[in-house]
């Protein structure tokens, strides 16, 4: 199945350079029909630039906490350099909802056979 997703430029380009391997997303209905196996087509909010991701695996969590004491910081969009901080993704999503539907880390792989296009 194909999904498609919007993501700002810095995660665009961490996913297209194969640094950030993992999506942070709410587990709500949308993202409940995602399955390993799946295509996501992602699209960058600032140049509409597209790139395809073959989900590799799903993790599901409670809270944005637990996943990130999961994953390493590098594979969930983070720099080197820089702090992670679950409450980053207050910005995206309020409490009550992480806490209604819960989180996702949906593992990738950067589709090889694809052409990006703008």
């Amino acid at each position: 199945m194909l999904h498609q997703m919007n993501l700002w430029n810095d995660s665009f380009e961490s996913i297209k350079s194969g640094s950030k391997t993992i999506e942070m997303r709410l587990n709500d209905e949308k993202r409940r029909l995602i399955n390993v196996g799946d295509i996501i087509e992602f699209r960058n909010t600032s140049t509409s630039e597209n790139i395809s991701c073959l989900v590799k695996n799903i993790y599901r969590y409670k809270t944005f906490e637990e996943l990130y004491s999961h994953h390493d910081k590098v594979s969930i969009g983070y720099r080197v350099n820089e702090t992670a901080n679950p409450d980053d993704m207050l910005t995206y999503y309020t409490k009550e909802d992480i806490a209604k539907y819960g989180v996702l880390a949906i593992e990738l792989e950067l589709n090889k056979n694809q052409s990006n296009s703008k």
